[in-house]
């Protein structure tokens, strides 16, 4: 360590086992440190970064509370108590796949595994304060939101060859400022000429990003695939990916890069937030439930925890058994109602009553209480109802729809649509408020009762209305095997009597089949899709 660099650096060290902290200490006196704070708490990290300026923090990613280091560092980002100017090191004894990449995410600028040598800790904290020191007109220009100031700094330090070892660094600096600037053609043109000099892996993500920002989808979507080979940007890739696929519309797929992200590293809370909107939008209930739950899990005595997580889960808990079979129903009704109490038990002083009351309203719904659901809908003061949250509006709107009061729930959603029609940014929440205006306004009926309507029209020999009503219900249920088994049998039965060629059957016939044979059947369903096999490839 050069001794300068040692004097004049202040550090803080946040470590709350004795025997790593005895260990940090000495080796920070071997290195010449004279300027070093040591804490135990995050919240003693925090006031501390609150009232001093520190060099460098090192922090134990295992701090055993409030979920350690992670949710620290999420915090001293999120309210800007570490600026570009300080340096962070995260140093942690799991080194798991889903720790490193947790670690990784949060984009410290180094990562030591314990145990450490004086050495290791000498290179790592030298070279990351060195260069913040080095750096740090520019990363003060950013830290003040100055771009172009920051942008001028950057190009001044580049001619400069006495910093020729911190050139690669400021290039990247430049890049990501490019992008923050919106500046995609010209960020476009510097990471292809850097690539072209030397295949950073930084520069490639660079690209892609210009590439997805400037719409040229097709190149984009080549050159992420090509990124997502490298270790280095797996993570990074397939989030860019679902980015891709949402401008695209294409929210199958979009899921589906998410998943992977998330399994990767599940303690990412966005990132379960964009899976629950993804499934919503896909009609998958399932997972949007899951997700939701997700979210209320890593959310936790975390800087993300709110009420609205739990009231998101509820919902999303009442959405899935409205399309769940009757033997399913109370069970997770049951794990709706235990998110209900949790936010009462978190969350006692929080005015929600009124969203509370209108996921009773589709509780009663479900346990076939309709007259008491529609009471409770009626009874509602919907006075000033506009500056209400638009996840309370929409779900206000799903059980109006439900209870039969249709013209009230698309009066809603059509309010909602103008609301949030201005942004020209890809929005999942606008997307799914169009879809939902778009089906509900077309289909009268709730998911639980379009599939009792359509098995009576079935058993009553009416194969015509049947087969709409099946139809419409795989409209909003299209990853349920069971309403694709009753469509794919109306088909059949249609077929069998010599009936007209249903519009598009071969499509909607793959599209039944794939949602059977990606799920788990029982043993009657299996039976009844083998017996319609033959005739289904005679009509498709």
């Amino acid at each position: 360590m050069k001794p300068n660099i040692a004097k004049r650096a202040r550090v803080l060290v946040a470590e709350d086992q004795a025997l790593a902290k005895s260990h940090m200490k000495y080796a920070l006196d071997e290195l010449g440190f004279e300027h070093v704070d040591y804490v135990v708490k995050p919240t003693q990290a925090l006031n501390a970064l609150s009232q001093q300026h520190y060099d460098a923090v090192i922090c134990a990613y295992d701090l055993r509370e409030d979920h350690g280091g992670y949710c620290l560092f999420e915090t001293l980002k999120a309210q800007h108590l570490v600026p570009l100017t300080t340096g962070f090191i995260f140093t942690s004894a799991d080194t798991s796949p889903e720790a490193v990449h947790a670690i990784v995410e949060l984009q410290p600028d180094e990562f030591l595994a314990k145990p450490f040598s004086v050495n290791q800790l000498e290179k790592r904290l030298s070279k990351v304060i060195a260069r913040k020191m080095v750096l740090n007109p520019i990363y003060q220009y950013m830290d003040e939101g100055n771009l172009e100031g920051a942008l001028m700094a950057v190009e001044a330090f580049i001619l400069e060859p006495k910093y020729a070892e911190y050139f690669p660094l400021a290039l990247k600096v430049k890049g990501d400022l490019l992008l923050l600037s919106k500046r995609y053609d010209e960020a476009k043109s510097f990471f292809q000429g850097i690539i072209n000099v030397q295949e950073f892996a930084w520069a490639k993500y660079g690209l892609c990003k210009s590439l997805v920002n400037l719409k040229e989808f097709e190149d984009a979507e080549r050159a992420i695939l090509s990124l997502a080979l490298n270790l280095e940007s797996n993570l990074a890739s397939y989030d860019l990916l679902a980015e891709l696929k949402i401008r695209e519309e294409a929210f199958d797929d979009a899921l589906e890069c998410i998943n992977i992200a998330r399994e990767v590293s599940p303690r990412n809370v966005k990132r379960h937030q964009t899976a629950m909107e993804l499934s919503r939008i896909t009609h998958d209930y399932q997972e949007q439930f899951d997700s939701a739950r997700k979210v209320v899990r890593y959310a936790k005595q975390s800087i993300h925890e709110c009420a609205e997580h739990y009231l998101t889960a509820a919902r999303a808990g009442v959405d899935f058994a409205m399309t769940s079979s009757p033997s399913e129903v109370s069970h997770i009704v049951q794990q709706t109602n235990d998110y209900l109490r949790e936010l009462k038990t978190a969350y006692p002083k929080e005015d929600v009553a009124q969203q509370v009351h209108v996921i009773n309203a589709r509780i009663c719904y479900l346990q076939n209480d309709s007259e008491k659901a529609k009471t409770m809908m009626e009874s509602l003061d919907f006075r000033h109802w506009e500056d209400k949250p638009t996840e309370a509006l929409i779900d206000s709107a799903k059980a109006f729809h439900e209870v039969g009061l249709q013209g009230n729930a698309l009066k809603i959603l059509e309010v909602l649509e103008q609301k949030l029609s201005d942004s020209d940014e890809p929005n999942l929440v606008s997307f799914y408020i169009k879809q939902e205006k778009r089906e509900k306004a077309s289909i009268p009926l709730s998911p639980k009762s379009l599939n009792n309507a359509a098995v009576l029209h079935y058993q009553q020999g009416d194969l015509a209305k049947s087969f709409n009503t099946f139809l419409q219900a795989y409209q909003v249920m299209p990853k349920n095997p069971a309403i694709a088994l009753n469509l794919l049998q109306a088909i059949t039965m249609r077929a069998k009597q010599g009936q007209p060629r249903i519009n598009k059957v071969v499509s909607l016939v793959k599209r039944c089949r794939t949602t059977i044979e990606s799920s788990e059947l029982t043993e009657e369903q299996t039976q009844r899709y083998n017996n319609m096999k033959t005739v289904l490839n005679q009509v498709a």
